[in-house]
């Protein structure tokens, strides 16, 4: 058996943090070690944003056919559930392969196939009795499924966003547990594939919205394709070969299911790491305490990135994150602060949900733009939901948007990119838009920032302008 390593950086996870940690410290001199039970790819790739977007686009072709009558054109669809799923496991495969081969091409001897537990903080102990010493390490060990102890009895029809994907046809009945961003978008894929879809929720807002205006649109929207129920507690058991839940509270009831999907949040995988001999402060979730902008953990020699520091779970936020870990770690103990990207997160439901930047707030002003009768989203009969754009009350810098409408996923990014770039209302508006386009949409919202702010209009920005008609 070989025995006992010693590294510059160690690096516990080969996911997304993970991989770019082990990139960004080899890259800077580091020796380095990436240490893995599986190395069986990214959480993207297997059971994440690439598997559910597959079931989406499927859903989203079930949808265009039914939407066809609007246009004068006569057609129904015929969703096949076994082919469907073939297609998802065929295009999953495919992706996730192509991350399993990005591992394979790292340095001979830089991977190290275990599991590892801290021995103290600096010392790292492997399943098989060896130890890899390391100046620094990082933690980038990802999240896993929570599937609350309620659903014990229905065990057997349970379903997570990692098992999900695995099933050979599409159910005839489906709970989803959750209204976050999993749930939504797979209840809502689900219904369109013909699944008939429950979502319930102990909580009364869909996707964490506090702003009740865009909330209650996207209740509105969510309702025309799912059975909605929240504000409600759960409980569960067996009955006729199926899961029966039972909810009560905003509303109450009980149903049999042939599947149940609990999206109930997906937490850091920090169990069996050993943290207690590190000694790291750790919150009250038991996640270390770390500082954002460098992604050590207190004063110590490590550093965490990705899921598993429940910060941001978002992927690009995970590459960033490990970027900046593997880099302060193979400095250790120089670290230096890196600046981080604008918050943004998108929800891939139809409309889109886009939040961006800063949220709601007394100190900021807002501007609205209402997308059921814009132009461009009225030509593809996709007219719903409004955009609302946060900026300051000096001069209109844009501070943050929450987008539910059509193309949300993609005005996302442009308000992001503005933000990032210090743009106000105004030098938006003097950028040219094109008729018609959804982006023209934003208009009303940018030039009711400028009225507020008392910021002229520029030269060429019609008052009244196209974006409607």
């Amino acid at each position: 058996m070989p025995g006992d390593m010693r590294c510059d950086v160690a690096i516990i996870g080969a996911g997304t943090a993970g991989l770019a940690a082990e990139r960004s410290a080899r890259r800077a001199g580091a020796t380095t070690l990436l240490i893995d039970p599986a190395f069986s790819g990214t959480t993207c790739a297997n059971v994440g944003c690439m598997p559910s977007k597959l079931l989406i686009a499927a859903a989203g072709a079930a949808e265009a056919v039914r939407r066809a009558a609007t246009f004068g054109i006569d057609a129904t669809p015929r969703v096949d559930g076994p082919a469907v799923m073939r297609r998802l496991r065929r295009e999953r495969d495919a992706f996730a392969e192509g991350t399993r081969a990005q591992i394979e091409r790292l340095p001979a001897g830089i991977r190290v196939k275990a599991k590892a537990t801290f021995g103290d903080g600096g010392t790292l102990a492997l399943e098989d009795g060896r130890r890899i010493t390391a100046k620094a390490i990082v933690i980038a060990t990802g999240s896993q499924p929570n599937v609350p102890k309620a659903f014990d009895a229905i065990r057997d029809f349970v379903l997570t966003n990692e098992t999900v994907f695995e099933l050979d046809d599409l159910p005839g009945r489906l709970a989803v547990i959750g209204a976050g961003a999993l749930g939504l978008e797979l209840g809502q894929a689900m219904a369109r594939l013909g699944v008939k879809v429950t979502l319930l929720d102990e909580k009364d807002a869909l996707a964490g919205l506090d702003d009740a205006e865009i909330g209650g649109m996207l209740k509105a929207i969510m309702a025309r394709d799912l059975e909605l129920h929240l504000g409600v507690s759960i409980a569960a058991d067996t009955v006729d070969g199926g899961a029966r839940l039972r909810w009560s509270g905003a509303s109450s009831g009980e149903a049999r299911f042939d599947r149940v999907l609990v999206a109930a949040g997906r937490p850091p995988a920090l169990h069996g790491l050993g943290l207690e001999t590190t000694g790291l402060a750790l919150d009250e979730h038991g996640t270390p305490e770390f500082d954002r902008e460098t992604m050590r953990c207190g004063n110590s020699g490590i550093f965490i990135a990705g899921d598993v520091d429940a910060d941001r779970p978002v992927l690009h936020e995970a590459s960033a994150e490990g970027a900046i870990a593997g880099a302060n770690a193979a400095a250790f103990p120089h670290v230096e602060k890196a600046r981080r990207f604008v918050p943004m997160s998108i929800m891939f439901t139809d409309p889109p949900l886009a939040i961006v930047g800063r949220k709601a707030a007394d100190d900021l002003v807002t501007g609205t733009a209402d997308y059921r009768d814009q132009g461009r989203a009225r030509v593809e009969a996709r007219a719903d939901g409004m955009a609302q754009l946060r900026a300051a009350p000096g001069d209109g810098r844009l501070l943050g948007a929450t987008l539910l409408c059509p193309g949300a996923d993609h005005l996302g990014h442009l308000l992001a990119w503005s933000i990032e770039s210090g743009a106000t209302a105004g030098d938006l508006l003097a950028r040219p838009f094109y008729h018609p386009t959804l982006e023209e949409g934003l208009k009303p919202a940018l030039r009711a920032i400028c009225a507020q702010v008392g910021v002229k209009l520029p030269a060429g920005s019609d008052e009244e302008g196209a974006s409607g008609a």
